[in-house]
């Protein structure tokens, strides 16, 4: 496993994380907590030391928890995430952020994320949507400050609404943000224009989401694909979203003369090749993908040929909405 600092501040952590939305059984179908467990153990025991979970993401703090007071002892960094008081995804304009992130929020929110997972703190303390309106207003970084210096979190950051990199670039460019979390992937590149550059000036560490397309740059979606009901993806992957998706995944096949079983490795690579990206957390709900996806972690990367080919295949879309 290779390690990258977490931005300025922060430690070294793994480049492969573990994603910890799929296995707290709320938004995708098919995660058992034995197997969750199972999962996040052959991570650390990889080289995992990352792990980023969320107070929205169902029993996820609490199996996260369980695994990191299990192998006690061991450097393992926990990141999880504070849900806006108004409980909107994503954080649209034109909000105070005495509606979304107020002090008193912020501190219950950890409270009961510490309570439920049994640990003593959190490595990184994120807010789940955000808006660059807010950078100056509102008591949420006093409120920051304290819990910094109350030793119940080290590091803050963001968690930047779906595929808007540069909503995120006041609060950067500010200096009071230690981490990032942004989605970047072969489809959504846009974050390399701006973003990661201003991360790199100014220290800040950017936690890679979504590096896999919720399943899109896996190779497996067909226009025959289906999802389960109660599955989030069964809306992500609607209508002729799924035969989309192949369209695409078959034109970066074909340009690099690759098998659609190497498509979810080479958009990890990709990510990997930023140099500000300090971590990519791909969703892990079995020892099987575990495996797979911490092997990538091997030093190589993606040649510039390689990489010139894929920055043809920019697709903007939002598929979340």
């Amino acid at each position: 496993m290779q390690y990258r600092k977490l931005g300025r501040n922060g430690p070294d952590v793994s480049e492969i994380g573990y994603g910890a939305w799929g296995i707290g059984e709320s938004a995708w179908i098919g995660a058992t907590e034995d197997e969750s467990i199972k999962a996040l153990h052959k991570a650390i025991d990889l080289g995992v030391n990352f792990i980023d979970t969320a107070r929205g993401y169902g029993e996820s703090e609490r199996i996260v928890g369980r695994v990191v007071r299990e192998r006690a002892g061991e450097q393992i960094f926990v990141a999880t995430k504070v849900p806006p008081k108004n409980r909107v995804w994503p954080a649209p304009q034109g909000l105070d952020p005495a509606e979304t992130f107020p002090g008193a929020h912020i501190r219950e929110s950890l409270e009961t994320s510490l309570r439920v997972s049994g640990l003593e703190h959190f490595d990184v303390l994120q807010f789940h949507v955000w808006s660059d309106e807010w950078v100056g207003r509102g008591d949420w970084l006093e409120t920051v400050a304290a819990l910094k210096q109350d030793g119940k979190i080290r590091l803050f950051g963001i968690s930047i609404n779906d595929h808007q990199p540069d909503n995120a670039l006041a609060l950067v460019r500010s200096g009071v943000v230690d981490t990032v979390q942004v989605i970047y992937n072969i489809f959504d590149q846009a974050p390399a224009d701006n973003l990661l550059p201003a991360c790199e000036e100014h220290g800040v560490g950017v936690i890679v989401r979504v590096a896999l397309d919720e399943g899109g740059l896996t190779g497996n979606i067909t226009k025959d694909t289906t999802f389960p009901e109660g599955d989030f993806r069964q809306r992500y992957f609607r209508d002729d979203r799924p035969a989309q998706v192949e369209q695409h995944v078959d034109a970066i096949v074909a340009d690099l003369g690759i098998g659609r079983d190497q498509v979810a490795e080479t958009a990890l690579r990709f990510v990997l090749s930023a140099p500000a990206v300090s971590t990519v957390i791909p969703g892990m709900r079995s020892v099987r993908n575990v495996e797979r996806n911490t092997a990538l972690s091997d030093g190589r990367a993606l040649g510039a040929d390689q990489l010139a080919v894929l920055a043809k295949h920019r697709w903007q879309r939002n598929f979340y909405s």
